[in-house]
């Protein structure tokens, strides 16, 4: 790619966080070219649809906790690795607003640009669930789609105004309900 492509590229994807972060991820192509400083049509190249602009932003930080599971699985208790993922999800899918729904569309739809970052980051945390199932610490009859569920709905939770002051009680009741022992872990 020519400086002056990778340059609007890369000033495309940073403006484009910033907005829907902002705004949140149904905010205009053309807003976001516009506070780029660049015309629709050099948005377009760089990305054909907005999947392919929510994609190019996500699958650095759904890959990252993919790779997060790798890492605690590896470091820590199963109880606390399931924890840890759970907290580092919910803080990843927060960063942009109603990037939740998108995301559940895309695990659903095999042609979504998000598709295979989103079924390996689930698959990942239902990894995790499963170590913890198989050192009896959380309840067996959930499964990685249950998880990924709950997480979710802990993610929109967080996202919504005049709710994120609960959303750290409710992830603690959550995990209560999840783990065996009752405990919810830190």
């Amino acid at each position: 790619m020519r400086a002056d492509a990778q340059a609007n590229h890369d000033r495309l994807l940073t403006v484009a966080g910033a907005v829907i972060a902002e705004q949140g991820v149904d905010v205009s192509m053309r807003d976001i070219a516009r506070r780029a400083g660049v015309g629709l049509a050099t948005l377009l190249r760089h990305f054909p649809t907005r999947e392919a602009l929510l994609e190019a932003l996500l699958r650095t930080s759904f890959d990252e906790l993919t790779a997060r599971a790798a890492e605690v699985e590896k470091t820590s208790p199963p109880q606390e690795a399931l924890v840890l993922w759970l907290r580092d999800f919910i803080t990843a899918t927060t960063n942009y607003r109603g990037v939740v729904t998108a995301m559940v569309k895309a695990i659903e739809d095999p042609e979504s640009a998000l598709h295979t970052s989103c079924v390996a980051m689930r698959a990942s945390g239902a990894r995790l669930l499963t170590h913890a199932q198989a050192a009896n610490l959380v309840r067996t009859d959930l499964d990685g789609a249950d998880l990924f569920a709950l997480a979710s709905s802990l993610a929109w939770l967080s996202d919504q105004p005049g709710l994120e002051a609960r959303a750290e009680h409710l992830f603690k009741v959550v995990l209560s309900a999840i783990m065996t022992d009752g405990a919810a872990a830190n």
